[in-house]
């Protein structure tokens, strides 16, 4: 079980969360149970359905292109692909594997008034907004080091301002900026006791958006899972993760000053191992209420994922 594929742990995303517009590179919770564990060597793909809905009343603004929003509501249903090679050769002791993700998806937004800046004349009641399109692309690089019960990991991905973006409208899915991020994680996971924990804790530094010349403040992450292997294919429990900008905001677009955010987010989670012919595939299902929020939407958001090994396993 412990070089089983759980890749779907460890997928880089994006959505409607923090900073510019109320939207981040790292959307907190990405990694889960399981993270610093190494996999089987070869092709996988991990699937994601991600679903999230948040909102921010009339006491809280945000920057969107060349509007400030309030009340803001947001909505949105992305499916992420992110087709992942690990290496069987070891790399400085380590496990290394390469992925790079993407995402199709839905994003409805709206807000209760906006104000154009820097002219300042008043758009009232509410505007909504609504599209379909292509994410930006993350690529990200693992290493995993194994010593019995522990396991360590350190990882570095990027964003690559590729999605579907407008300025002057509400709903973008794609950030227009590029970010680099990294991090380290650790996982203990007992097979004889069944008890599982996870904690990653990364960094991410943003570029300014050369269209709002805008540039979102720095950012510390923190996500952690723990579960409970009730038998060797069906696990259960608690993720988490605390988000928090430790910067402001700048640039000639952050009209509102530092606009730091903060959250926090809690919720069960539930895992699956089964057989696929020879491969063993990996299912795990979590949901995260958020609270402590600042300067940005919340809400609540549901993860579907789904680990496909895509090589043979490796001959026992």
């Amino acid at each position: 079980m412990m070089r089983a594929i759980v890749l779907a742990a460890m997928l880089v995303t994006s959505a409607a969360v923090a900073d510019e517009g109320g939207t981040s590179f790292w959307l907190p919770g990405n990694f889960s149970s399981l993270a610093a564990v190494p996999t089987d060597p070869g092709w996988a793909l991990p699937v994601i359905n991600y679903y999230s809905s948040a909102n921010a009343g009339a006491d809280r603004t945000f920057i969107r292109g060349d509007r400030v929003s309030v009340g803001v509501r947001a909505q949105g249903d992305f499916l992420f692909l992110s087709p992942t090679y690990t290496f069987a050769t070891p790399l400085a002791g380590a496990q290394a594997a390469i992925s790079v993700a993407s995402a199709i998806g839905y994003v409805n937004a709206s807000a209760d008034t906006s104000l154009r800046s820097p002219a300042g004349a008043t758009v009232a009641g509410n505007q909504s907004d609504s599209r379909v399109g292509f994410s930006d692309l993350y690529p990200t690089a693992t290493l995993k080091w194994n010593d019995g019960v522990h396991n360590f990991m350190t990882y570095a991905a990027a964003e690559v301002p590729v999605g579907t973006y407008d300025k002057n409208r509400l709903a973008n899915i794609g950030l227009n900026h590029w970010a680099i991020d990294g991090g380290v994680g650790y996982t203990y996971f007992d097979e004889k006791s069944g008890n599982e924990f996870s904690s990653v804790l990364g960094l991410t530094y943003n570029f300014e958006n050369p269209a709002t010349h805008y540039r979102s403040g720095n950012d510390l992450h923190l996500d952690l899972a723990a579960s409970h292997f009730f038998s060797p294919t069906f696990h259960a429990g608690l993720v988490g993760y605390f988000y928090q900008q430790l910067t402001g905001d700048s640039g000639s677009g952050a009209i509102l000053g530092e606009f730091k955010s903060r959250v926090a987010g809690i919720g069960p989670q539930a895992g699956w191992f089964f057989n696929v012919g020879k491969s063993k595939w990996y299912a795990n299902i979590r949901g995260y209420y958020e609270f402590a929020t600042q300067n940005r939407p919340y809400g609540w958001n549901l993860w579907l994922t789904l680990a496909i090994p895509l090589s043979q396993p490796p001959a026992q």
